[in-house]
């Protein structure tokens, strides 16, 4: 068995490329909790302007971009509109009531899109006497629905259910809705108050996340990153990656995609109940149900294959720049040979 394992547990395990090490070692930087560094400065404004927002905010992680969201667009007691299986309601430790005192509305969200008529009933009910919603959160795009990206007119529809609420986009993989669908990530951005993408999945940085919306609330938001213990001072060095991310990391999302449908094919192969079907395999995620989904993970590590799992009998399979075609093929020859559930 090769030394090094086709490890798919997450985009996250992405390696900085070569580029991202030279300009990280090259980077100008300052103190960028006075704001003089001028690295992050820039890995701000790009990003802004590539979403077409007003202004952005370098942080730690995604969690925490999702966490500032909240306290700058939920008040306390107020309700949060979002799917039963996004992020920030099922993976952030309920961060939410703890940060920002909110409770949580979990609309049904299999196919990765919330419903315009469950929205627009969650907003009606506060005349009958129910906590009266803030804030509606979408994510794309959907890990637990296998990466699925929303389409602009299933947006328009939620945010026309919103009747004015704030929107918060979580797009942790923002990028990959876009090379998936061709639609422009200032076209998403467009149809949220606030949007969220992380630079250390398969755009391939090695830490960081951003946060971009109106001044006014960059400037709160910045605030804060603070009281949270995100000022990270001199982190051009991490931001010069991230510009390398966004100009040369992009485009080539597409061979994830790939890739990971070519998985969904052995995975649906292999066992043709497991929910597994590939032609819903858009971006670079693939999940499939399992009654034994820890036999199947050790028998992949006997291979020299790495999964996770994302909830109870659900497996997970993601694609990334250190997958090549010679991984995929290793992996799907495992997935062949593995239990039957």
């Amino acid at each position: 068995m090769p030394d090094r394992p086709v490890d798919l547990r997450s985009d996250t395990v992405t390696r900085p490329t070569p580029a991202m090490r030279r300009a990280m070692a090259e980077a100008e930087v300052g103190d960028d909790v006075y704001g003089e560094d001028p690295t992050v400065r820039r890995l701000e404004e790009v990003f802004a302007q590539r979403l077409s927002k007003d202004a952005a905010l370098f942080v730690p992680s995604g969690t925490m971009a999702n966490q500032i969201a909240l306290r700058l667009l939920a008040p306390p007691a107020s309700v949060v509109i979002a799917g039963r299986r996004q992020h920030v309601v099922a993976y952030e430790n309920g961060a939410g009531a703890r940060n920002a005192g909110v409770q949580f509305h979990p609309l049904p969200d299999d196919d990765g899109r919330l419903r315009a008529a469950d929205v627009a009933w969650v907003v009606a009910a506060a005349a009958h006497h129910m906590p009266r919603p803030s804030l509606v959160c979408v994510e794309n795009t959907h890990m637990p629905a296998d990466g699925a990206p929303w389409s602009l007119e299933a947006l328009d529809e939620v945010v026309e259910a919103a009747e004015g609420l704030a929107v918060h986009m979580d797009g942790a993989r923002l990028f990959n809705a876009s090379v998936a669908t061709g639609i422009a990530p200032g076209a998403y951005a467009d149809r949220a108050t606030t949007v969220m993408c992380c630079l250390s999945k398969g755009l391939c940085a090695p830490v960081g996340s951003l946060l971009a919306g109106p001044s006014d609330l960059m400037a709160e938001a910045r605030s804060l990153r603070s009281g949270l213990g995100g000022g990270m001072r001199q982190a051009g060095i991490l931001a010069a990656a991230g510009l390398v991310a966004l100009e040369s990391m992009v485009d080539r999302l597409a061979e994830d995609h790939d890739r990971a449908r070519r998985l969904a094919e052995a995975v649906g192969e292999r066992w043709p109940d497991s929910g597994c079907r590939p032609e819903r395999i858009l971006t670079n995620v693939v999940t499939f149900r399992h009654n034994a989904p820890g036999s199947v993970i050790d028998h992949l590590a006997r291979d020299g294959v790495l999964a996770g799992t994302i909830a109870p009998g659900v497996v997970r399979l993601v694609t990334h720049h250190d997958v090549d075609d010679q991984d995929v093929a290793r992996a799907m020859k495992a997935l062949a040979l593995a239990g039957a559930p």
